[in-house]
């Protein structure tokens, strides 16, 4: 008998067991599918405030899709600063002497020349004058990225500091930079012709690229930052390919900015160029090169900060207001290479920068910037005072300038990262 009630008991025991069990279980599979619909939610939110209504739409070959959006709709527009901004369609000055390369005559150009270079979706299309390209942000894009809030963004600490090259910086940080850079005078603007290539990304959480910065401030939480250039991204696009970006911070890269057209700020006007787009064709070792011209000036009169790409491409402007220290002026810019180097296994990365190859394999074989200059409180273009170079590891990356008569101020930089003297 009380056997019996014994086992009746531990019975009743072990189904109560079982039913909280089971209970949790259900919680908790209720609570996961919550959090993912609440993660769609809010990836669906950030969708819809990025991708704006369109005019057209074009299918890019490499998979992309363009959106042609009203001028007056782009994602900058819901900056509360600029519900009443009237957009400038034009800048009032470029700066002075930014043509005399075009007046070399066709005799005198050497033969280290390189071919004129487009975006991937132009062979599909283009939009409407009063419109903008836009490269729609796709759900998957940002999944990859470590949180919707993050996603668009760059990493804290990613800034190349010259002065502050200590080995525990290097490590912290897992960035590592090939670069010339000018600094103790007042900047306003800078323009580099960079060399185009498609380096091999060895992880997908890594990058490379190769850019110009224009910097105001110091190197703690409150550094301005303009960036533009061209980057090798599988996390932010989904691919290897080169294309062209931006970016901009007014705090170290914490809560302002993004790149491209990822959150409000940048001001586009043009309706040729889209910001994240595949650049086409890209230099090929020992083949033909490619390059792009990039000029970040600010105007004399409004004082917001414009881009140019190639000759013929004002792209737009980045409003004054975003910035503290560049609502004023630059104190240093950078031109040259970053990628992250995660380590994986425990040794360097593969990640190319450049080319892939080290500087002193020169023209047709290793990457450059050429015609490098600065813009002056004069709003004149000039040579660059007092070029100097930095790199961390110069065995995995590396940056050798020069100067003559057609290049101007130029270097070479790059390299292949890991290799028997950069294990």
């Amino acid at each position: 008998m009380g056997d019996a009630h014994f086992s009746t008991e531990r019975t009743r025991r072990e189904v109560l067991l079982l039913s909280f069990w089971m209970l949790g279980l259900i919680s908790l599979s209720c609570e996961g599918r919550l959090n993912v619909s609440r993660q769609k939610l809010l990836v669906q939110k950030h969708l819809n405030r990025l991708n704006k209504p369109a005019v057209k739409t074009i299918k890019s070959p490499d998979g992309d899709i363009i959106d042609c959006v009203n001028i007056s709709h782009q994602p900058a527009f819901d900056h509360p600063f600029l519900k009443d901004h009237k957009t400038q369609m034009r800048p009032n000055y470029h700066p002075e002497g930014l043509f005399d390369e075009n007046k070399v005559s066709e005799t005198e150009k050497p033969k280290q020349r390189s071919n004129p270079i487009t975006q991937l979706w132009h062979m599909n299309g283009k939009c409407p004058q009063g419109t903008i390209p836009i490269r729609r942000t796709k759900e998957e894009d940002v999944l990859r990225a470590s949180s919707v809030k993050r996603y668009g963004r760059k990493k804290h600490r990613a800034i190349p500091q010259p002065r502050f090259a200590d080995p525990d910086f290097i490590n912290e940080s897992g960035h590592q930079h090939a670069i010339a850079y000018v600094e103790g005078d007042k900047y306003y603007g800078a323009k580099a012709t960079i060399n185009v290539w498609e380096p091999k990304i060895q992880q997908p959480n890594e990058f490379s690229l190769s850019q110009l910065w224009i910097l105001g401030g110091s190197f703690g939480e409150d550094l301005n930052s303009i960036e533009a250039g061209w980057q090798v991204s599988p996390d932010l696009y989904g691919d290897n390919n080169t294309r062209l970006f931006t970016y901009w911070t007014s705090d170290a890269y914490q809560a302002t900015g993004c790149y491209n057209l990822l959150c409000s700020g940048f001001i586009q006007i043009n309706s040729e160029i889209a910001m994240g787009a595949s650049i086409s064709p890209i230099s090929a070792y020992r083949n033909s090169q490619y390059d792009i011209s990039i000029l970040v000036w600010k105007d004399p009169k409004e004082g917001h900060w414009w881009m140019q790409f190639g000759n013929d491409y004002v792209l737009g402007y980045w409003p004054s207001f975003l910035f503290s220290y560049l609502a004023d002026s630059a104190s240093m810019i950078e031109w040259g290479g970053e990628v992250v180097n995660s380590e994986p296994d425990g040794h360097h990365t593969s990640t190319q920068m450049g080319s892939g190859h080290f500087p002193e394999e020169s023209f047709g074989k290793s990457s450059y910037f050429r015609n490098i200059q600065v813009v002056d409180s004069s709003n004149n273009l000039k040579a660059p005072k007092e070029l100097g170079t930095f790199t961390e590891q110069s065995n995995c990356y590396d940056v050798q300038t020069g100067s003559n008569g057609d290049w101007g101020h130029y270097f070479y930089y790059g390299g292949p990262g890991k290799n028997t003297k950069c294990p």
